[in-house]
């Protein structure tokens, strides 16, 4: 089994806001004008996305709709904050190799058992940094009172 390092190097994996490391692997050529979107985006983006040891990603939501794909490693975990008040986890590993985060939910990701995971995230309509808000600790702890681990786990302390 391939080490972390190898698949960053392998891969070309560069560090991401969120944690972790990623690499954009596809874009597509088309471009669509979305309603609730501000401009052009392309129908589909995919990127590599690695954690390793005790990073997370952290809270974070985007306007589209993402799509997980397991790759190699050991279980990740994306808590995924709903609209009432929950939190649904996907459990990703080569058992469970896919998962889907709807847009504009709240979620962060973590490795349970330590080591690392591998996974791709597709993005529809594609990814754009624009439509990228990471969340704040104040914030979300008063809008999911009951989450506090989570939430304290999947954000940092000084934002």
């Amino acid at each position: 089994m391939k080490t972390a390092e190898q698949w960053i190097h392998e891969l070309g994996l560069s560090e991401h806001p969120e944690g972790g490391f990623y690499r954009e692997a596809y874009r597509s050529e088309l471009s669509i004008e979305p309603e609730g979107f501000n401009g052009l985006r392309n129908v589909c983006t995919h990127i590599y996305y690695l954690l390793k040891d005790d990073q997370v990603s952290l809270l974070h939501r985007i306007k589209s709709d993402e799509i997980w794909h397991f790759y190699a490693g050991t279980h990740l975990e994306v808590s995924i904050f709903n609209a009432k008040g929950a939190v649904d986890v996907l459990n990703l590993s080569g058992e469970e190799p896919f998962g889907v985060v709807p847009s504009g939910a709240w979620f962060g990701a973590c490795l349970p058992e330590g080591g690392y995971a591998l996974v791709g995230c597709t993005v529809a309509p594609g990814f754009d940094f624009s439509d990228f808000e990471m969340a704040e600790r104040e914030a979300m702890l008063s809008q999911y009172p009951a989450h506090q681990a989570v939430i304290s786990r999947l954000t940092l302390a000084c934002n």
